[in-house]
């Protein structure tokens, strides 16, 4: 007689919840732990890519997502002084020509939905994992404080998905590659003054840069400064970021007047790493718990859920049947995902060592785009490469 496997994931963000949902309807029983009491946290990634549509669409999941209220973007262009360069562009790729953002918490909320359906899919909110379970060398499972108290959660597979501040992987003491980022992010809302235009918008000055997430009413803003120099602008009076925001996007001076306090000013600090090894003995790490991406291209919560499906294509024949989870198992999830990572990290950290440093360093006037650059960008075949390498990704993996 068979005994499937069990398999507790702890972090209830797109890799952990998209996991548990693609090995629950393959019949495997799963838990899933999320700290917080609900999805409801903001400025966490929201970009939906073609890669992540996909998914959605072969699991029979993405007329629901359609449903969810989103705005669509088709081009990234960028403004130094008076220039404005489209420098991606979707318009054309098949079979999505769009990135949509949709708040995250609606997207985990649907996953949530269709997971609950299944018999043996469980989440349990307010349930912080704080430890592993070990018996000898191996990982059983873990100790999470929850409303009711401290207890254990035991399975075959422990999966990590509890993101770059991963408690799971400090507790496992793995081995952290860092490759560093030359700048942190500010986020925040602006008031969105006139109609949607289809653009992710960046405005390069000297010494700076920000980026506007066209949303259904409102910008979303991200603001490039420095690494580390967050608590020195900070020490200064919120006029002065409103008048350096003012002198990048003069058109939205009145929208700008309305960040009242730094509070409304979030920081993102930004890092760039991945671990040597996924995995242990009954445990195994994806997404930013494996590897923390830059923003750059907002690929992060589309490469976690990569990550995901790699894992259940990978993992849940073993676990259906019942088999051994043993090392080599593990490690032909790190083997099939870790060369598009590393491709994507290699691409955003030149653009960060190079493009944006060039940016943070500059002064008195923004750095310009070559001519020749801008003569190549003028030609839609060429803008959608970079569209296809940001909306596709590398190695993209379709559901089993």
């Amino acid at each position: 007689m068979i005994n499937p496997k069990s398999c507790c994931i702890v972090g209830g963000g797109p890799a952990g919840m998209m996991l548990g949902y693609l090995l629950a309807r393959r019949g495997i029983s799963v838990t899933v732990l999320e700290k917080h009491a609900d999805f409801l946290r903001d400025f966490r990634g929201d970009t939906v890519h073609p890669s992540t549509l996909i998914a959605l669409q072969q699991v029979g999941l993405l007329q629901r997502f359609n449903a969810l209220p989103q705005s669509r973007i088709n081009r990234l262009s960028v403004r130094m002084g008076e220039v404005v360069q489209t420098v991606a562009d979707f318009r054309g790729l098949a079979p999505f020509d769009y990135v949509a953002l949709v708040p995250q918490w609606d997207l985990l909320n649907l996953l949530a939905k269709a997971g609950r359906a299944l018999p043996h899919f469980t989440l349990r909110m307010q349930h912080e994992a704080t430890a592993l379970v070990r018996d000898g060398d191996k990982v059983v499972g873990v100790t999470a404080n929850t409303p009711t108290g401290e207890r254990q959660f035991l399975a075959d597979l422990t999966i990590a998905c509890d993101g770059r501040g991963s408690t799971l992987r400090d507790r496992a003491s793995l081995a952290v590659e860092e490759l560093g980022a030359p700048m942190d992010v500010l986020w925040f809302r602006l008031p969105k003054p006139h109609a949607s235009n289809g653009e992710l918008f960046g405005v390069i000055g000297a010494g700076t840069a920000i980026v506007l997430i066209d949303r259904i009413d409102y910008f979303q803003v991200a603001y490039i400064l420095p690494k580390g120099s967050d608590m020195k602008l900070r020490s200064k009076p919120l006029e002065n970021f409103r008048q350096t925001l003012v002198s990048l996007a003069p058109e939205l001076k009145d929208s700008i007047a309305a960040i009242q306090s730094w509070d409304e000013v979030k920081t993102l600090e930004v890092k760039v790493d991945r671990l040597q090894t996924w995995h242990q003995q009954g445990l195994l790490l994806i997404g930013d718990a494996a590897h923390a991406m830059s923003p750059i291209g907002g690929v992060g919560i589309n490469l976690a859920i990569q990550d995901s499906i790699t894992a259940a294509n990978v993992l849940a024949p073993a676990l259906a049947a019942g088999d051994e989870l043993n090392d080599a198992l593990l490690s032909r999830v790190q083997r099939r995902r870790l060369p598009a990572v590393k491709k994507v990290q290699a691409l955003q950290v030149a653009l960060q060592n190079n493009a944006l440093s060039a940016v943070l360093a500059a002064k008195g006037q923004a750095p310009k785009i070559p001519a020749p650059i801008r003569w190549l960008l003028k030609f839609r075949v060429l803008r959608n490469i970079p569209a296809r390498i940001i909306g596709y990704g590398f190695d993209r993996e379709d559901v089993q």
